[in-house]
């Protein structure tokens, strides 16, 4: 006999506008507990078994696996948890979708001639795309010996994060960047001695500390475009220069300075500034942006005393 105030699986099912399909589905996988079962061996489901299937459905319907359902039928309070990490894995898919879209519409509207070229960059690239090679190919042109807590600062700082919603260009710069972070060439080092310096001293720390200091005080002159020239940013510019190599401030270093810098000047380093402000697609400048600019106030500085 059935057990009075209880259900059958076809009554459950019915009561809340289901199958028994779905019903004996949720129960064999103990998300719905049966009260009892009937002298021929049939499930009965009391009043309470109506709104935790319900709330079954009302989960699945939000398209949780069933185990996080579990999970928040089993505790009151992982429905937050559940939730949250819910919509941190639809964010990352919607921004993986729109890195898609932005490549399509890239490949779409680019000259036939060019597609082949942007396919094979495009598909060397993660959607959205890991920063990690990037960041491998700034630690190999930054010196050996500078400290973990500079490398750290200085990558954060220069390596763009992939934005939520990208422009097709933006994906070009990142697959362009990608695949100059990945070149086996490889990178060259910028820590190199001016000629005639007592023993080719060279410690990174020092330059670098300077400029980070000197790149963050000329940073708003080159956000506003205005021209180069000379001031606390560049005496701070030439001071770490100077302080890398152990040496004094002088007239003559500055000229000397300004011929090496000329001359060390790399278009691998060059491009990868380049993209990275494509790339980031932001009004602050690049790294590379603001040392062109004290570099080009160090030649104006040098030049005009020359006369």
């Amino acid at each position: 006999m059935p057990t009075e105030g209880t259900w059958s699986i076809g009554e459950l099912a019915e009561r809340a506008g289901t199958t028994v399909k779905a019903v004996r589905f949720y129960s064999d996988l103990g998300l719905l507990p049966e009260t009892s079962r009937s002298a021929g061996g049939h499930r009965r489901y009391g009043p309470g078994a109506l709104d935790r299937l319900r709330l079954i459905r009302s989960l699945r319907g939000l398209d949780l696996p069933v185990a996080e359902v579990g999970r928040v039928l089993d505790r009151e309070d992982a429905l937050e948890d559940v939730i949250a990490g819910r919509l941190r894995e639809l964010g990352s898919r919607m921004a993986a979708l729109r890195w898609r879209e932005a490549a399509l519409r890239l490949l779409r509207d680019c000259p036939a001639e060019e597609r082949p070229d942007r396919l094979r960059l495009v598909g060397a690239l993660d959607a959205p795309p890991s920063t990690a090679p990037v960041a491998r190919f700034l630690r190999r042109v930054l010196p050996p010996r500078l400290p973990a807590r500079l490398v750290s600062s200085i990558t954060d700082a220069a390596v763009p994060p992939p934005p939520e919603d990208p422009t097709p260009a933006q994906v070009l710069a990142f697959a362009r960047l990608n695949a100059l972070a990945t070149d086996p060439a490889g990178a060259v080092s910028v820590c190199r001695p001016v000629a005639s310096t007592p023993e080719g001293t060279c410690r990174p720390a020092v330059l670098y500390d300077g400029l980070v200091e000197a790149f963050a005080l000329a940073a708003p002159d080159v956000r506003a475009r205005r021209g180069p020239f000379e001031g606390e940013a560049l005496d701070c510019f030439v001071a770490a220069h100077a302080g890398m190599r152990g040496t004094r401030d002088t007239p003559e270093f500055r000229r000397r300075l300004s011929r090496f810098l000329d001359e060390v000047a790399h278009p691998r380093i060059d491009r990868f500034w380049q993209l990275t402000a494509e790339a980031a697609a932001s009004p602050e400048p690049t790294f590379g942006a603001v040392d062109d600019w004290l570099r080009a106030a160090l030649a104006r500085q040098v030049a005009e005393a020359g006369h």
